[in-house]
Order: C-alpha cells, then structure tokens, then sequence
C-alpha cells in the first residue's frame, strides 16, 4: 500500500503544515510585539503612530500573500519538472531564513521582505509539491489525504494564538518566532530523509527510457469520462474558486481578534482566544469532512455547497449581533464553513473538471490564492489609514460576507455543470 510505503513523505508535509499554520499568523498574532521592534510607538492605540504600526504589519501580511501569489503557478511547473522532495527541502530552508531573519531585524521592510520569503516558500515550494505528494502517496482518498493538511495547519493555529499572548504577558514574545524556526528544521530533516511517490515513479520511468508517466494515464482516464467539454468558463471558475474561499479564510484568520478587541469588548486573551474558537471549528470541519468524503462517499461538491452556505450565514451573524456569546459561536461556525479543507476540496474538484499534471494545476489554482492573501491585507492596511483600524476591520467583514454569498453562487453553478459534463449530480447519494 503506497500509504504505508511512503508514510515519511506524508509526515513531512503535514509536519511542514504544521509549521505554516503559525506562519501564517505570525505578525497579526505579535501585531504590536513586532511593530514596537520595528520602531513604532504603539503605547497609544488612537494614535496616529499606533495606525501606522498597524499599516506596517499589515503590509508584511500582504508582501507575505504577494509571495504565494508571484510562486505559486512556477512552483508547480517546477515540481512536475523536478520532484517533490527537492521543493520540500528548499522550502524548509527559506522558512529556517524567514524566521531567523525575523528574530533579528529591527526593519519593517527587511521583515516585509522575509514575509515575501515566507509566501514563496509556503506556495512557491510547499503548495506546489507537498499538495500532489500527499495525493500521490494516499491515492485510494485523495481528497482525504489533501483535507489532512487542513488540520494540522488548524491545529497549530488553535494553540499558537494563546502562546504568543501567554509568552507576550510573560515578557518573552520571541519564542513565538523561535517554535516555527526549531520545526522548520525538523522539516529538513524529514523531507531529507523522506522518499516522494513522483519522484520515485520518475526516476524508475527514466530508467526504462520512457517518457511516459503514470500520471498521464490518469489524465486521460479523466477526460474521457467527461460526455462534454467543461469550457472555459467553467475551468476559469475551479481556479477562481481558491480566490473566494482564500479571501474569506483568510480576512477571518487574521482579522477575528482585531474585530473581537474592537466591538466585542473583549481583552487580548479573549480576543486571541476567538481565533482559537475559529481554528477548532475547522479542525471539526476537517474531521467530519473527512469521515463524510471517505467513508459515505460524499462528492468534493456537496461538501462546497454545505459549506459556502454554513459561511454566509455565520459572517452575516458575526455582523449583525456584537453580544459575546453569539460572536463566538457565530466564528465556531465560521470556521467549519470556510476553513475546514474548502481550499483543499476545491483543489479536487479542478482536477475532475480540468484533468492535468497535478503540481500545474495546484500551482495555477493556489495562484487565484496567492492573489486572496494579497489584497485582503492591502485593503486592510489602506482602510485602517484612512478610517482607523476598527472601521476597517468591520468593513473587511462586510466584503468577505459578499464574497461568500458569491462563493455559494459560484458552486451551485459548479453543481448544475457537473452534471452536464459527467451525467451525474453530484448531491446524488453515493453507491
């Protein structure tokens, strides 16, 4: 079985998912931690020094997105090219640079550069080979083994939040940078001595003199189970999809306790802790998700529609009732809806609409992402200087409850053509 057979490979990634879930949170988790080091004077939250701080760290999240957008799409041409196991190795490296760096600068460009760095290692180099890998080495439940990654980014990011409080109140708010950068290199341990399905299965059709790869019997099983083209539009709108649920997962991630400190009242602890409650419902999500698609057999679809659905509908509540309690189970819910593997499980679905070599496809569709992760903090940043960083946050809010109402358009259009292109519905029960 190529599950057990290729296990470090799958512990690789995940461990390298791990390590990306407190990545990702780093500078809006030590937001004033960092600007402080940075220079900024943010002893005075009306001040107009303290906003600037703010726009500073937002503009590291958004050079930090412009990396995963600028890499993405090459990244995966290059591990079709290469293998996976190189990809892993070198993205392991940058994020060892990326956090060390970190630690020491006292810039906020030399740490909006590292942000850079940080998003062409996750995409450039993790996204683009460690996404195919768990496929290839899990091939009986692919869209299982792709949802895995979801939770251990959530589970990472359920506890980092209360560290970087915890480790701040205690006056010791690097260690915060120094976790990630001790599991960075125990990434490069694992993908050093980790063997990657592709890379084998390359090197073995090399040594036969073949060109011919296994994956391209696999594409072309897929399209002809296709009874008519996709179109253009439909394939534009499986890339597109990662831009819908990246903005919203991604303004929630690094947004929730902003908005928590802002309008719910609540102190850093507490704020800090609603992007815990946002983390474990992903981790349920990822959980239940996994059971529903594996074992009852539930199309990547009907999963989306569930989920584009359970999203509007708790960003509406988020916006529209301030009381504690609701907010809270309102981002529990939230959290099941757009960051329980709807990333990953869109991913799956363009591989079934437009069949191709997997790291092209992931590279192309975690472009659409990259493009997300970008935006949403510039937006923020250029809001929070005009308005000041509570209007901006509330603002945010309302833009990604619009995207989400466009996210459960776009799968139901996705669901009407599946059943065009292959004969079947996708909400149908499975045999």
């Amino acid at each position: 079985m190529k599950a057990k057979k290729y296990i470090w490979s799958m512990i690789c990634v995940y461990m390298a998912y791990l390590t990306h879930g407190m990545q990702a949170l780093i500078f809006s988790q030590n937001q004033v931690n960092f600007a402080t080091k940075w220079g900024f004077d943010m002893s005075n939250p009306e001040s107009a020094a303290y906003a600037a701080g703010v726009a500073a760290v937002s503009t590291a999240i958004a050079w930090t997105g412009f990396g995963k957008f600028i890499s993405v799409w090459i990244g995966g041409e290059i591990s079709d090219r290469v293998g996976r196991k190189k990809l892993m190795i070198g993205g392991a490296i940058l994020y060892i640079i990326c956090f060390a760096t970190m630690f020491v600068t006292n810039n906020a460009t030399v740490a909006a550069i590292m942000g850079l760095l940080g998003g062409i290692a996750t995409s450039g180099f993790w996204d683009a080979s460690g996404y195919p890998a768990v496929q290839e080495a899990y091939p009986a439940a692919p869209g299982s083994a792709l949802i895995m990654i979801k939770f251990f980014v959530a589970l990472s990011s359920i506890f980092y939040p209360l560290i970087c409080v915890q480790t701040a109140a205690a006056g010791n708010w690097k260690i915060n940078i120094v976790i990630p950068l001790v599991l960075s290199c125990v990434v490069l341990v694992f993908a050093c001595i980790a063997r990657f399905v592709y890379d084998d299965e390359k090197a073995a059709n090399a040594g036969a003199g073949s060109d011919k790869r296994a994956d391209q019997a696999e594409i072309d099983a897929a399209k002809a189970r296709q009874l008519v083209a996709p179109g253009k539009f439909t394939a534009f709108l499986t890339y597109f999809y990662a831009f819908l649920v990246m903005a919203v997962m991604y303004g929630a991630q690094q947004y929730t306790k902003a908005f928590g400190l802002a309008y719910c009242g609540l102190s850093e602890m507490q704020a800090a802790s609603m992007t815990t409650m946002y983390q474990v419902g992903s981790i349920v999500a990822v959980a239940f998700w996994a059971v529903m698609m594996s074992k009852l057999k539930w199309h990547p679809l009907k999963v989306l529609i569930v989920d584009a659905v359970i999203t509007a509908g708790s960003l509406l509540a988020v916006l529209l009732v301030h009381q504690v309690a609701i907010v809270y189970i309102a981002i529990l819910i939230l959290g099941f809806g757009c960051a329980g593997g709807a990333l990953q499980t869109g991913l799956s679905v363009l591989q079934e609409f437009v069949p191709g070599p997997k790291g092209r496809n992931t590279g192309i569709y975690y472009t659409f992402m990259g493009a997300a992760s970008y935006l949403m903090p510039v937006i923020v940043a250029k809001l929070t200087v005009i308005s000041g960083e509570s209007k901006a946050v509330y603002t945010l809010m309302t833009l990604m409850f619009i995207l989400a109402v466009v996210q459960v358009v776009a799968t139901l259009y996705l669901i009407l053509r599946y059943k065009k292109v292959f004969g079947t519905t996708p909400l149908a029960k499975a045999e």
